[in-house]
């Protein structure tokens, strides 16, 4: 009796193992976005590109990569708001090294370069 519950036990442990191993393979490594609220939805980004575009805005050259996460310089770039038929955002757009961002205005943090 007690052979075949450490067997049961040693069956039930090797089949559970290749999905414990399957479930830590897809275990996500490195940053998340800084993304915090809602940003512009997928589908009007071109609309909203064309509005930057329209716009004219200044574009600002900062030596540094344009990413998420990147924080802005404190004088020198100009914040613009985004209008509301784009999604109620509490971010700003700029335009950085030729790239639309969306940035959260009291960091100064690049939260979404506009692709």
């Amino acid at each position: 009796m007690r052979n075949r519950i450490l067997a049961l036990a040693a069956l039930a442990a090797a089949i559970g193992s290749p999905l414990a191993a399957q479930a830590q393979s897809s275990v996500t490594v490195g940053r998340a976005p800084v993304v915090v609220g809602p940003t512009i939805a997928v589908e009007q980004r071109p609309a909203f590109r064309d509005y930057v575009v329209e716009q004219r805005v200044p574009a600002f050259r900062i030596p540094d990569r344009v990413v998420v996460g990147a924080t802005l310089p404190e004088s020198g770039v100009t914040y613009y708001d985004v209008p509301q038929r784009f999604g109620a955002t509490t971010y700003r757009y700029t335009v950085v090294n030729g790239e639309t961002v969306l940035v959260e205005p009291r960091s100064r943090r690049i939260v979404e370069v506009m692709d």
